[in-house]
């Protein structure tokens, strides 16, 4: 598992944000489009693609996308 797929592949559960401004210090949360439904669409690539389940709290405890590409990476 490599960061910049993660990163691609987590910057594609957003309809409207620039590709460009998603990287490893990108603070997700603080993004406009960010919302609960995001979360879950977050949530269910990662087990798709990865499967590794992830949960709310570990969304909430990750301030940056590489925060949670550390935890995926974590549990693979």
């Amino acid at each position: 598992m490599e960061l910049t797929d993660f990163i691609k592949n987590f910057a594609l559960q957003f309809e409207e944000t620039d590709s460009n401004e998603f990287s490893p210090e990108t603070q997700f949360k603080s993004l406009e489009e960010w919302s609960s439904l995001v979360a879950l669409s977050i949530i269910a690539m990662v087990d798709e693609e990865y499967d590794v389940k992830v949960k709310g709290d570990d969304i909430r405890n990750a301030a940056t996308i590489e925060d949670l590409y550390n935890t995926v990476k974590s549990r693979i």
